[in-house]
């Protein structure tokens, strides 16, 4: 399936005159690590003016000390700095009505500020502001329930949709939206930030052919209960003892394995004395990959994942993936059923696994083609010409059961792929 990237030539609308970017800030075992140059391919192909709104970093570790997805104290003291340079180019006229102001996550400590200054400007001089929502209070899986953050970050929401258009990642992600009451215009971007030529550079070797990879099966969500990795280690005690020796499971974490339940890590620390499990810890981005490149599976059951970049990663890099059919994976996968598993079911887990190992699936590369256009549909919506992704009223629904885009299907009878959608 051949998907259009748009170029400044082909576009129908002109709705900003300059975009003010506000990424978020690097960290090595992140995929904030990437985000930026990412996005900046796609504005540079799109012809766009953008402003990168820098903020200052707490300090020069890069890592994750306090918190699970972004630094606590490094997420605060970055977008607010960042906020403040806002603020001044907005004084000094540089921000206007012409213009756009994007973040890349809707929680922005400092955000409040913007509609605080807004309201009292004459309308014609206020920016667009659109935030990319990564789920937060409407997702009763996510992080902020298990540290009895969501009341507060529920009234946070429903400020910022006040004075901002929202951006969703998927249509069951909208339909929580929807549900939590949400009055702003909310649109389906279908996909996270992801730039596939970047990752695949960073690679830095050639993609292993299929056969020639480790019959290794790995795990690279991060270890917390929204993760359900019990469920995974399940798997790997049982396929272990089915399969003894005819296969590796890995664990992949960008630091030290942690987790907002201990007895996880005591658990896989378990496992990996009994030798059935290996642990890979401090991984730089380029090592991950690398160990990618040389995997058959990623396995994922996730309660709680909005769209994972880790999906796009290992299928762009000629890893099978096999997820929960299960909130946003039908979508990204498009009802692709042979990589979809019944979630909570080990059995249909089990099954599909050892189809994954035999060989590269006839769809491999698809769902990384999909997400590289993320980006663009985002300055579609902002360019003005992006409407078909506008989710309004109480039709919502009507887009949740169709495929986003084109997969193989192969004939039982005479093997031969024909396409549907």
């Amino acid at each position: 399936m051949k998907i259009t990237l748009y170029t400044n030539a082909n576009l129908k609308g002109d709705k900003m005159r300059k975009l003010f970017y506000m990424g978020l800030e690097s960290y090595e075992a992140r995929y904030t690590l990437q985000l930026t140059e990412w996005n900046r391919r796609v504005f540079d192909r799109r012809g766009l003016d953008v402003v990168y709104v820098p903020g200052t970093t707490i300090d020069d570790t890069k890592s994750i000390s306090v918190g699970q997805v972004l630094d606590a104290h490094g997420r605060s003291y970055f977008g607010m700095s960042q906020i403040m340079n806002l603020v001044q180019m907005m004084r000094n006229g540089e921000c206007t009505g012409e213009d756009v102001i994007y973040f890349e996550d809707m929680f922005q400590p400092g955000i409040e500020s913007l509609p605080y200054i807004m309201d009292q400007i004459p309308k014609d001089q206020r920016p667009q502001v659109y935030v990319r929502c990564l789920a937060q209070a409407i997702d009763p899986d996510d992080f902020v329930h298990v540290w009895g953050m969501s009341k507060w970050m529920g009234l946070y929401e429903k400020m910022v949709c006040e004075f901002a258009t929202v951006l969703a990642t998927n249509e069951e992600m909208v339909a929580h939206m929807k549900i939590a009451g949400w009055e702003s215009p909310i649109y389906n971007i279908s996909g996270l930030a992801f730039g596939k030529a970047e990752v695949q550079e960073r690679l830095g070797e050639r993609i292993k052919p299929f056969h020639e990879r480790a019959n290794r099966i790995v795990f690279s969500a991060r270890f917390d209960q929204e993760k359900q990795p019990d469920f995974f280690m399940d798997l790997v005690e049982r396929y272990s003892k089915q399969h003894p020796g005819a296969q590796t499971f890995a664990i992949l974490q960008g630091g030290p394995l942690r987790s907002n339940n201990e007895k996880y890590i005591t658990r896989a620390r378990e496992l990996e004395t009994r030798g059935i499990l290996e642990i890979h810890e401090n991984l730089q981005k380029h090592e991950y990959y690398k160990i990618l490149n040389d995997s058959r599976v990623l396995f994922n059951c996730a309660l709680q994942d909005w769209v994972s970049n880790t999906v796009s990663e290992a299928d762009a890099l000629g890893c099978n993936v096999l997820y929960p059919a299960y909130r946003s994976f039908p979508e990204t996968f498009a009802n692709d059923p042979d990589r979809l598993y019944i979630p909570w079911s080990i059995d249909d887990a089990e099954n599909k696994l050892t189809n994954l190992l035999r060989e590269a699936h006839h769809n491999m590369g698809l769902i990384s083609d999909w997400t590289d256009c993320t980006i663009d549909r985002v300055v579609d919506i902002m360019q003005g010409i992006g409407e078909e992704w506008l989710r309004s009223g109480n039709r919502y629904r009507d887009n949740v059961a169709g495929a986003k885009y084109q997969v193989i299907k192969v004939d039982e009878n005479n093997q031969q792929p024909d396409m549907f959608a």
